[in-house]
């Protein structure tokens, strides 16, 4: 890859990367048409690739010629010779037919003004356009809409293609070629892994179809609600099972996505239908509440119990634990034992008003034998990152398969810790000595700045570390990591806002803020919890403004 400061061209550097990578990773999943441009792109002129390769990065299909401006194509054969190697090979569309909708998005209104006259009354582009397509304009090329503008549209042919190869190339559609650019510039540093051979995202064709039909569905469920879902696709999203583990998992999400917006919109009996469908974690206790509100309180009983018994989450435990007394209730049956948490400590401060409650409560406790951080998820996260390191980025099969992971592809999947088990062992075993001080300051330094799903760079400093590594108790860091191994997704947020060192007696408190109206939410209870069964120091400090009457 070339440096973006270096070459002008690093773009079209950083495209050859991808498609090469493609073409030799999944050579035998790619299509004729795949295949073709990839050699059809090879043999085109430099200026020719580089706007494409410029297209292809812009937002849209649709480009006014007068707007793909860059010096560095016209050193190297020009605009005008680049557009017309790519309309000859029919990668671009040199006068396409463009929709009213597509004229109002890409003209400014004065020129829309001059070319379909100025609407009776002053109103936005967007109603203006609205009331011009009752007409049913027919789609006609920029020329037609706008004779003797002195511009052109060009179209960009079958979009779709670029964005199966970048999906292929990095196993989702949300990473783009700014992580090249990021990564050559040093913004963004990644762990270097060895990739194995035959480490893939996708095995079969169908796998790629298969995620960007439920993309299209999940896109289209946002925009237009529950009817994208009626048609075959969405029959097909809700009725098929998927082979492949991961792709299988963004089907039951969106599967939890409609079901929520039928209960939104009053359809009860179909939301509970696809509830029971749907394995995603939440599913089930929200068929729980739905059933319990609509007066099927011995069903919600039933489902409720089925839960408790083999909870899929402290989460899920967490608010059954608050409905099952009222169906109790409702029901006329005894309320069901609920163990007591021990209470927590809490304090009240009355403060001068501050933007950030946090960082007043950290001003207001730190002193210079006890000072204070507001670390929030940043500091227990990133020591267990550092710690963990070795197992979180092990090149397991499956885990990684381009060169721009933050985290592992299946790190928020079933069975994370399961396939890496005995290497999170080996880990949390150097917290029985002394070797975990050692491991964590060594990473500190050799990773800085390389991107993890655990480690906050922007909170961690040499000076927090040590105070921490000195104060925390190894036997409490351990709890942490086994709390946060045992549900990775939800339990890295909840940490308390504060923490407050004594280094000379080499001890610590945390501490969760809460400002005036605000309250604990579910993850903090179960987080102090978790504080409190292992005698872990915490605090609540309730916040009042000085300058607000008792």
């Amino acid at each position: 890859m070339s440096h973006p400061l270096e070459d002008p061209l690093y773009y079209l550097d950083n495209f050859h990367t991808l498609l090469d990578w493609v073409a030799g990773r999944y050579g035998d999943l790619l299509d004729d048409d795949e295949r073709g441009f990839i050699v059809r792109f090879s043999r085109l002129p430099v200026a020719a690739r580089a706007l494409l390769a410029r297209m292809v990065m812009r937002k849209g299909e649709l480009f006014r010629v007068s707007k793909l401006v860059y010096p560095e194509i016209e050193a190297v054969g020009g605009r005008e010779s680049a557009l017309q190697a790519l309309a000859d090979a029919g990668l671009v569309d040199p006068e396409p037919a463009l929709s009213l909708e597509a004229l109002f998005s890409l003209l400014r209104r004065a020129e829309l003004e001059t070319f379909l006259g100025v609407p009776p009354v002053a109103t936005r582009k967007a109603d203006w356009c609205a009331s011009l397509s009752t007409r049913q304009p027919e789609p006609r090329p920029l020329a037609q809409w706008a004779p003797g503008l002195a511009d052109r549209v060009v179209e960009l042919r079958d979009p779709a293609r670029y964005d199966r190869l970048r999906l292929m190339f990095f196993g989702n559609l949300r990473q783009d070629f700014s992580e090249f650019v990021l990564a050559d510039l040093g913004i963004y540093r990644f762990e270097r892994i060895q990739l194995d051979p035959v480490s893939r995202g996708f095995h079969h064709r169908g796998e790629v179809e298969d995620y960007l039909r439920l993309h299209r569905l999940r896109d289209r469920l946002e925009r237009e609600g529950i009817g994208a879902m009626e048609g075959e696709e969405g029959r097909w999203a809700v009725e098929g099972a998927l082979d492949n583990p991961w792709i299988e998992q963004r089907r039951q999400r969106l599967l939890l996505a409609y079901a929520k917006e039928l209960e939104r919109h009053g359809h009860s009996e179909r939301s509970l239908s696809i509830y029971a469908l749907c394995q995603a974690q939440g599913a089930r206790v929200r068929r729980v509440r739905l059933l319990e509100r609509l007066g099927r309180t011995e069903a919600a009983l039933s489902l409720a119990r089925q839960a408790q018994d083999a909870p899929e989450s402290a989460e899920e435990r967490q608010q059954l634990s608050r409905i099952a007394p009222r169906l109790h209730r409702r029901l006329g049956l005894p309320r069901p034992t609920v163990a007591k948490s021990a209470p927590v400590e809490s304090f009240e401060l009355r403060l001068p008003r501050s933007l950030s409650v946090e960082a007043a409560v950290r001003d207001h406790l730190t002193r210079p034998e006890a000072p204070v951080h507001y670390v929030e998820n940043g500091l227990l996260n990133s020591l267990f990152g550092l710690l963990c390191w070795e197992a979180i980025f092990a090149p397991i099969s499956g885990a990684f398969f381009h060169p721009f992971h933050t985290g592992p592809a299946d790190l928020m999947r079933e069975g994370f810790v399961e396939r890496r088990r005995a290497l999170f062992d080996a880990c949390l075993a150097e917290l029985d000595d002394d070797r975990y001080l050692g491991t964590i300051r060594r990473r500190f330094v050799d990773k800085q700045g390389i991107q993890s799903p655990f480690v906050h760079w922007g909170v961690l400093d040499q000076t927090l570390l040590e105070r921490a590594l000195a104060c925390l108790p190894a036997a409490h860091l351990k709890q942490w990591c086994l709390w946060l191994l045992s549900d990775l997704k939800r339990n890295r947020a909840g940490f308390p806002d504060l923490i407050q060192f004594w280094p000379e007696q080499r001890r610590y408190r945390m501490v969760e803020v809460k400002g005036p109206g605000d309250r604990l939410q579910d993850n903090q209870r179960r987080m102090i919890a978790h504080c409190l069964e292992y005698d872990i120091p915490v605090s609540v400090c309730w916040v009042a403004w000085a300058e607000e009457p008792r």
